[in-house]
C-alpha cells in the first residue's frame, strides 16, 4: 500500500518528483542545503552518507518549524537521495562545463557503466525518529557514440544537470544499449525498493 503519512522530498530534482508522484505518493518538496563536500570515494558509501546528509537537514528544519504548534507531534516522512554515475569506480558527477561533459559521454561510450542511487528515509512516529539508509545498484550500456552524436547531444543542453553528463529518460536515452537493474534507479530514485523498505519500516511487512 502506498502510506498517506505526510512525505517531505529532500531534493529540488524534477526527476524524482515525477517518479514519486507516478507512484501515487502524496509529498511536498523542501530541497536539502546542506553540505555535500566528502572525502568517500567509494560510490555506494557516497550515495547513503549524502542521502542521510540531506534527509537529516530537513528533517531538522521540520522538526523546528513544528516546534510548539499541534504539528509538533503528527507523523511525518523524509526522503533524501543522491545518485552518482561510476565508470570502472571513478566516480561522475554533474558535469563542471563543456569539456567535462564531453569528456565524460565520450567516456561512457560502448562501455558498460554503474548507477548507484542511495535513499534515507527518516520517519518521525509522533514520538521519536527511525532511520533506514539504503542504495541501488544499476549497470548501464552504453552503444559507441560518435563525435557528432555528443556534440548534438549536448547542443541539447540536457547532459549540464545530471550526473554522468546524461539522461536515460530524455535524449541521453538513445544512446543506451540495455541496463541490467532497476530503470527508475537510473533516473534517480529507485521506486520499487523505495516502496518496499518504506513499508518495511512502517507496517513491518
Amino acid at each position: 500500500m502506498v502510506t498517506q503519512i505526510p512525505i517531505i522530498l529532500a531534493s529540488n530534482s524534477p526527476r524524482r518528483k515525477e517518479l514519486l508522484e507516478r507512484a501515487g505518493y502524496t509529498f511536498t518538496v523542501m530541497p536539502s542545503d546542506c553540505d555535500e563536500a566528502t572525502d568517500i570515494r567509494f560510490p555506494k558509501d557516497m550515495v547513503m552518507e549524502l542521502a542521510g546528509r540531506k534527509a537529516e537537514n530537513v528533517y531538522k528544519k521540520v522538526c523546528t518549524d513544528r516546534a510548539g504548534t499541534e504539528a509538533e507531534t503528527q507523523p511525518f516522512i523524509v526522503i533524501g537521495s543522491d545518485t552518482v554515475v561510476a565508470l570502472n569506480g571513478r566516480i561522475l558527477g554533474k558535469p563542471v562545463d563543456y569539456d567535462d561533459a564531453y569528456n565524460t559521454l565520450n567516456s561512457l561510450s560502448g562501455q558498460t557503466h554503474n548507477v548507484y542511487t542511495g535513499v534515507s528515509i527518516m520517519y518521525y512516529d509522533g514520538e521519536k525518529c527511525r532511520t533506514k539508509t539504503f542504495y541501488e545498484n544499476t549497470e548501464v550500456t552504453f552503444y559507441p557514440m560518435t563525435h557528432e552524436e555528443i556534440v548534438g547531444y549536448l547542443a541539447t543542453g540536457d547532459p549540464f544537470d545530471k550526473a554522468g553528463s546524461y539522461g536515460i529518460q530524455t535524449q541521453g536515452g538513445l544512446f543506451v544499449k540495455g541496463i541490467k537493474g532497476s530503470y527508475d534507479n537510473v533516473v534517480g530514485l529507485p521506486l520499487s525498493r523505495l516502496y518496499h523498505e518504506l513499508n518495511e519500516m512502517l507496517y513491518g511487512q
